[in-house]
């Protein structure tokens, strides 16, 4: 082939390479733009919006003319409450994986073998996940209450007494109880992921085991446990971003009290905002619930989940 015919089949080709190269960024534009665009409708410009309001003073009536700066971020951050109520995510982050962690892997375990009433079993756990968050306080703040509530009533049957103010108006126990309603509440989505995840585990590989002999608990143990790992630490960040975010259920279990016993970042903010009007305070602390967040998700994805990305590179 002549250099002349060669040139030419090289250029009348660039133009066709160029037009599948417009279209393939069209066709990426046109799926990913309306995701940007509700990302920042309804996450960047909250976020932006929050902290413009965290620099001034503003009770929520009139124009933003009252610039104080960082006064805000410094009243929040002296707040005592405020500190508790950081205290208290944390308590319910760590509570949450402490207790959700075994119990999930260990209900996953068991639902996975072959049993009577599997199916069953699994909608009862998986229940209380997907009820909406108000209706599962509202039950709950019903079952608790002090006298004529069904968990007082079932501990007077078997000679026990309740708290006498009731187990979510007892400063020293309310913080546990909310944490155990969480359990329960959240429970099932561990088991539903646990579940997804044992799922991909080869058949050859317990067969394999018990050709050498292992029991059911070696095979867990050796097995099933080391490669439910990775979807083990994605559920722990869920599990991490959801308890610093938390504020349906103890809003309606308990507003934060008694006595701001259960006060999270979230309860916190909206009662400075919307019951007291200092919606500069509110935007501070919201500011400040984002940073914490922020924060605490890029660690975890560089420490934790950085290892199950360089396995997926490998």
């Amino acid at each position: 082939m002549s250099s002349e015919a060669t040139t030419g089949a090289v250029t009348s080709g660039r133009p066709h390479r160029s037009r599948d190269g417009w279209r393939q960024w069209a066709e990426i534009a046109f799926f990913v733009t309306p995701a940007l665009a509700l990302m920042a409708l309804f996450v960047a410009w909250p976020i932006l919006t929050a902290a413009r309001f965290s620099l001034y003073d503003w009770k929520g009536l009139g124009p933003l003319d009252d610039f104080v700066g960082f006064e805000n971020y410094a009243e929040v951050l002296a707040d005592s409450v405020f500190r508790d109520a950081v205290a208290h995510n944390m308590i319910i982050v760590v509570g949450s994986i402490i207790v959700q962690l075994p119990l999930g892997v260990a209900i996953a375990l068991l639902l996975n073998r072959k049993m009577a009433g599997q199916g069953v079993l699994r909608t009862l756990i998986f229940v209380p996940y997907v009820l909406a968050e108000v209706i599962a306080g509202v039950i709950w703040f019903q079952l608790l209450q002090p006298q004529y509530g069904l968990v007082d009533a079932l501990m007077n049957g078997i000679g026990l007494s309740p708290p006498e103010e009731g187990w979510l108006g007892t400063p020293e126990v309310a913080l546990w109880v909310v944490l155990a309603v969480l359990t329960w509440k959240y429970l099932g989505l561990a088991v539903l992921l646990f579940l997804a995840g044992l799922q991909g585990v080869s058949e050859e590989l317990y067969e394999a085991a018990q050709l050498d002999g292992a029991s059911w608990w070696q095979t867990q143990w050796r097995i099933s446990i080391p490669l439910l790992g990775p979807t083990i630490r994605t559920w722990c960040f869920l599990s991490m971003i959801g308890s610093i975010q938390c504020f349906d259920m103890i809003w309606v279990l308990t507003g934060g009290g008694p006595a701001d016993a259960t006060t999270t970042m979230a309860t916190y903010l909206i009662d400075e905002g919307t019951n007291r009007h200092n919606y500069g305070i509110a935007g501070a602390a919201s500011v400040v619930l984002f940073a914490i967040a922020f924060v605490m998700a890029l660690v975890y994805q560089l420490v934790v989940l950085r290892r199950d990305t360089k396995e997926e590179a490998a």
